[in-house]
């Protein structure tokens, strides 16, 4: 996930839930220890109508919140296909190129065949032609030797035509695959760019949200003051009831007495190579920066492995550096990455998350904690959206 992307769903997921559970502590904290009758004091109807209207329009704004992360996941799907659909067209542009070598080795026997009969040909006059042509008996002999060398000559430079012709279907065709592909970088471009474009918007919103939210605890903490205030002057003027009645039963009866004053008491509650092994070592000894702070983890184990630094969130790093989802191009000290998915909500599906392969099929990731998984486990749980892929950060061959 991105940077504090873990904090940002811890809030943002149940905002609603965790500020009335807020108001609730507070309200538990201010309130407890008077009896259940002052409990019916209320905030002034201003304060109470501010509140309402805060929350309505935080609500609002967290829906806005809510559908940016759902385009962004469908966004992110679709690139997850483009990369794929560019690693197909790819591949069939290796196979067409491997077909053309092929066939320029066959055009270049064929020719250098050719070539050699020619010269021995010529070399020795021409007399093995020749000789075959007087060796004839008969007319009908000299036709059908004739037909036989023309057959012969013939035969050659069909075979090479129709090698050339399939080197000329071969080329058209790779240039038509490099024209798909071409524009299947276009589109992950086009893509790239859109997700980036949301991402500034969700940080928008995202601010927006912030100081909504900030609001409402304000107009909450106000609202709490309002009711202690007013249950505190209830339970004076119960207070000073009671002592009254008191006095006067004390007169009444010419004598002291100290009950009826009371007030309720509160109730009490290794690996390769030394720069793969210095980031596996990275890895089981830099700490987790926090919650939500998966890139930043990445990063610092790069910089205290003496790799280089390289900044950005998950998705930046998968979108920049993650190329494959090939398994027999996973090496140690790559990282491990995902742009988008939706097993942890809104942050996941915005910023997705990134851990490092240290070996041994495990993937170590900053969760909270520093998590270690497998392979299959990681890929299970954070590959249900855009897809885990893999490739070394920063463009940095460790291997």
């Amino acid at each position: 996930m991105s940077p504090n992307s873990d904090s940002i769903l811890s809030q943002e997921l149940s905002r609603r839930t965790a500020l009335k559970a807020l108001f609730g502590a507070a309200s538990a904290a201010v309130l407890f220890g008077l009896p259940a009758r002052a409990r019916a004091a209320e905030a002034t109807k201003e304060t109470t109508d501010k509140l309402n209207a805060a929350q309505a329009q935080l609500d609002e704004v967290q829906a806005q919140l809510d559908s940016i992360a759902s385009e962004y996941a469908a966004l992110a799907n679709k690139n997850a296909q483009t990369l794929s659909d560019i690693e197909g067209v790819q591949g069939q542009i290796d196979d067409t190129q491997t077909q053309i070598d092929e066939k320029k080795a066959e055009l270049k026997k064929k020719r250098d065949d050719l070539s050699d009969r020619v010269s021995a040909s010529y070399k020795s006059g021409g007399t093995n032609i020749l000789s075959l042509l007087l060796a004839s008996g008969s007319f009908e002999e000299l036709v059908a030797n004739a037909h036989y060398v023309e057959k012969i000559n013939k035969s050659d430079r069909d075979a090479i035509e129709d090698i050339q012709t399939i080197q000329e279907e071969l080329d058209a065709q790779k240039t038509e695959l490099e024209s798909q592909k071409a524009d299947l970088e276009k589109l992950k471009d086009q893509q790239t760019a859109q997700m980036q474009d949301m991402q500034t918007k969700q940080q928008e919103v995202q601010a927006v949200l912030s100081g909504l939210s900030d609001d409402v605890k304000e107009l909450m903490a106000q609202r709490d003051a309002e009711v202690l205030a007013a249950t505190q002057a209830e339970e004076a003027a119960r207070k000073a009831q009671e002592a009254a009645a008191a006095a006067a039963a004390s007169n009444k009866n010419n004598s002291t007495s100290s009950g009826g004053s009371h007030a309720s008491g509160a109730p009490q509650q290794n690996v390769g190579t030394g720069k793969q092994q210095a980031v596996v070592n990275a890895c089981y000894s830099t700490p987790s920066p926090g919650l939500g702070w998966c890139a930043a983890w990445v990063t610092n184990v790069f910089r205290n492995a003496g790799v280089g630094y390289f900044g950005g969130n998950a998705c930046d790093m998968f979108n920049a550096w993650c190329y494959s989802a090939d398994r027999s191009t996973l090496k140690v000290g790559m990282i491990v990455a995902d742009s988008s998915h939706p097993t942890t909500g809104i942050a996941g599906r915005l910023y997705g998350h990134v851990g490092i392969y240290v070996g041994g099929g495990i993937v170590m990731s900053n969760q909270g904690a520093i998590t270690s998984k497998s392979l299959d486990s990681f890929i299970s749980f954070f590959g249900g959206g855009s897809g885990v892929r893999w490739g070394w950060l920063g463009g940095v061959v460790l291997s």
